[in-house]
């Protein structure tokens, strides 16, 4: 399922480019070019169309985003929590020495 959320937010970032270069910053855009076929065909408002998508787009992929980590799996043998696991029964006695609190002095070794 990871898997699947993770292409989908990658087509979303593609399409959203796409999208966001279509559009002219000064109120042109796709409107600007066909603006003598929005008055033949009677297309009005294809900034409006543009804008949609946009939103659209942008809101997909804040929803991708948040729910991609809920979907990775956790496998037991791998990350940090199973290294110091194997750490701590590998170790003999002794060998592990506990942390001193913060702000104490170490006290020198026994001799």
């Amino acid at each position: 399922m990871f898997t699947l959320i993770t292409w989908l937010t990658i087509i979303a970032c593609v399409f959203l480019i796409i999208i966001v270069l279509i559009q002219n910053p000064k109120g042109g855009g796709l409107a600007a070019n066909f603006s003598a076929a929005n008055q033949i065909l009677g297309v009005n408002k294809t900034t409006e169309g543009v804008e949609k998508i946009t939103w659209i787009l942008a809101l997909s992929l804040l929803v991708l985003s948040l729910a991609g980590p809920f979907f990775i799996t956790r496998s037991g043998g791998s990350g940090k929590d199973s290294l110091m696991k194997d750490k701590i029964e590998n170790a003999t006695p002794g060998s592990v020495a506990p942390n001193p609190p913060a702000g104490t002095a170490t006290p020198p070794p026994a001799q």
